[in-house]
């Protein structure tokens, strides 16, 4: 079979989903290799570098969808602009797709509806579930402690004042106050990052366990209310609120919002939309210089105002809606995506095929389109809520 590896065509994206080091792998368990010129140039690795791992360099890229049986990315398929095509335009019937697809997300429901008329066989990172097997697979927690670390930078940079408590010969400036909601992967290294820069920090989570995470990271917890029976699910997920225990967390939350100048929202449920937390009247009431930094916007957001991939600021608050911010850690964020889609490809290869046991729990939580149907069970109930 036929791995191809394009370059990635989304803005500032310099991650790629193989390295020279997973080419190799990828040769010696008997897979053919095309990487697209320059696919690794974002995170410095070299063409040279992929040929002498045994990959062959393909110019056009529209040869290497053609020609690859499974295509490798780290984004959505996107519309590129150099070919005048969208990516799945390239794409054929009966090819594997593996990357991140977010089919839940409504920004994404025409393009996964496409996947399936294509016959494209999807599979996504997002949809790898939290058992000990799939654990080398999880790109999701990988890119995760990205960008729990860079978006707190990020937030940091947006501010207007200084971060930590600062003394100089006009008196003392006090350090800002950083609320984390959400203290998964993301949220613990957004908690330990954002104290490293002098912040005081408070963390919101509706499952015990993670408070206390966040807790033993010396973050004050605000005790949402939600019974622990309602908050995680299987392998220590969040899960869906209903409404009206959602709308109680809200109002917990409106009062400690006000007095914050970063919010890092990470809340998300497996496979599904991300809940919206903070509403319009909760950012109106932040002080004007404020940041929230909404890294759940592949899932739809935790904050109603966020624009997906942009910059937005609503009555003075900066609201960060970037898709890739762990993109922006190009070289560590490829090394630890390229080893985990390794480690998924070479789980579903037997000998030389891809196999799909629609009856194993990874099959079951990263398969999205086959046979010209959507199967994503999130992506369905979310189109159904959305239409």
């Amino acid at each position: 079979m036929v791995i191809g590896i394009p370059r990635e065509i989304m803005h500032d994206e310099g991650r790629v989903s193989a390295t020279p080091e997973t080419v190799k792998k990828m040769k010696d368990d008997g897979f053919e290799v095309l990487v697209e010129t320059k696919a690794g140039a974002g995170a410095f690795f070299a063409d040279e570098a992929y040929a002498a791992a045994g990959a062959e360099i393909v110019a056009d890229v529209a040869e290497l969808y053609k020609r690859a049986d499974i295509v490798l990315k780290v984004k959505e398929p996107l519309f590129n602009e150099e070919k005048g095509l969208h990516e799945i335009d390239m794409m054929h019937e009966g090819q594997y797709l593996i990357t991140f697809i977010h089919p839940a997300s409504p920004v994404n429901h025409e393009m996964v509806r496409r996947m399936a008329a294509k016959g494209i066989i999807g599979l996504t990172l997002d949809g790898v579930p939290r058992i000990s097997r799939a654990q080398n697979m999880d790109a999701l927690t990988s890119m995760s402690t990205c960008a729990g670390y860079k978006g707190i930078l990020i937030a940091a940079n947006d501010l207007t004042k200084f971060m930590p408590q600062i003394f100089c010969a006009v008196g003392m400036i006090k350090p800002v106050n950083a609320l984390v909601i959400g203290t998964g992967v993301a949220g613990l290294q957004a908690l330990a990052t954002a104290k490293r820069l002098g912040a005081v920090t408070y963390a919101a989570d509706i499952r015990p366990a993670a408070a206390e995470q966040a807790k033993s990271l010396g973050a004050k917890v605000v005790e949402l209310g939600v019974p622990a029976e309602k908050a995680m699910g299987e392998g220590g997920y969040a899960l869906a609120l209903d409404e009206e225990t959602l709308e109680g967390e809200r109002r917990v939350l409106a009062d400690v919002v006000k007095d914050m100048d970063i919010i890092f929202c990470s809340a998300l449920v497996p496979s599904k939309l991300a809940p919206v937390i903070l509403t319009e009247e909760m950012v109106k009431s932040m002080k004007p210089g404020s940041v929230i930094v909404d890294i759940s916007i592949d899932q739809g957001g935790n904050c109603a105002l966020t624009v997906p991939g942009e910059t937005a600021k609503k009555y003075g608050v900066t609201i960060e809606g970037i898709k890739n911010i762990p993109g922006m850690l190009p070289t560590s964020s490829t090394w630890m995506f390229a080893q985990n889609i390794y480690n998924l490809v070479k789980y579903l290869n037997r000998s030389g095929r891809f196999t799909l046991d629609r009856n194993d729990d990874i099959v079951k939580g990263i398969l999205t389109t086959i046979g010209g149907e959507i199967v994503h069970q999130g992506a369905l109930d979310a189109m159904k809520r959305v239409h």
